[in-house]
């Protein structure tokens, strides 16, 4: 068996990151058929290999009793099954080349399976809008993916424009950063992007606090946080992408929205912090309220 080369790996040896194996998760909800429709645009931009997943979770039967948890789970494995037949008979992906996997279990060690499996360079995904409490108890499948995959997630929140024509192109794309433990490799991603589609790529970092208060002080925080940001430009960037650098102060999931908007941006990319237990089920987070609130999708790239 061929050994297995992660994208950030083949990234530091070609610049490039390949996305030719892509996997898609599907509850045949809207924002999942919006995330289908994107990973398509994505597959006919990079003659990609579409891997569609439905997993069908034991959570829902686990209190119910045998007979009723049998014959529940026998509907809803029917359903699934004529969601994957509507899909196939809409001939979306017509002409893209696919596997189509309708597992059971928990959904992550599921998923984690079939990436590890085919070998998955992204994950595209989309994701409802739940408050704080709706996601504390019920959790976030589009987080628990991305604080978990080795590779990047593609997430598509509720508020992100329709998928684009026959081949996605990124024009704008701002890179957010808190400079944290994946800051770098997040980069690296961002640039490769910013290369293949020839964007303006803008780096953004949020202060929440500024140290001192005189306008001196902060200036000179400024000036330090807009150095780190060029520190992250790989060497030649300038020959092929445009760049512009930005530090400011406030919440840092407004300014992120606000600068999106102000950018027009067509993608944002950012560092997800590796969280294993209970992924999903943390308090609203910054990378949770941008995708659910954006009107792109957000990358995101494991630290």
């Amino acid at each position: 068996m061929a050994q297995l080369i992660r994208p950030e790996e083949q990234l530091e040896s070609t610049g490039k990151v390949s996305l030719t194996r892509i996997l898609v998760t599907t509850d045949f909800t809207p924002e999942s058929d919006h995330a289908l429709d994107y990973a398509i645009s994505l597959a006919r931009r990079y003659n990609s290999r579409i891997y569609l997943a439905h997993v069908i979770s034991p959570d829902p039967f686990f209190y119910s009793e045998p007979a009723l948890a049998a014959t529940t789970y026998e509907k809803v494995r029917q359903a699934a099954e004529l969601g994957i037949a509507s899909i196939l008979a809409s001939g979306k992906l017509r002409g893209i080349s696919h596997e189509v996997f309708l597992q059971e279990g928990n959904v992550w060690p599921a998923l984690e399976e079939l990436m590890k499996k085919h070998e998955i360079e992204l994950v595209v995904t989309g994701t409802h809008s739940r408050g704080t409490v709706q996601k504390l108890l019920l959790g976030s499948i589009a987080e628990e993916i991305f604080r978990q995959a080795d590779c990047p997630v593609l997430t598509l929140g509720p508020q992100a424009h329709p998928a684009p024509g026959p081949g996605v192109e990124y024009k704008n794309i701002l890179f957010a950063t808190d400079f944290g433990a994946g800051a770098k490799k997040a980069a690296a991603y961002a640039f490769s992007l910013a290369q293949e589609h020839a964007s303006r790529l803008h780096l953004l970092h949020v202060i929440e606090e500024p140290a001192a208060f005189s306008e001196d002080s902060i200036r000179r925080q400024k000036d330090a946080m807009i150095e780190r940001l060029r520190q992250l430009i790989p060497d030649g960037a300038e020959c092929w992408c445009k760049t512009e650098l930005r530090a400011c102060y406030g919440e840092p999931t407004e300014e992120i929205l606000m600068h999106a908007r102000e950018y027009n941006a067509d993608l944002i990319v950012m560092g997800a912090k590796i969280r294993s237990n209970l992924a999903g089920h943390f308090p609203v987070t910054i990378a949770h309220n941008v995708v659910t609130k954006a009107t792109c999708p957000l990358l995101t790239v494991r630290g």
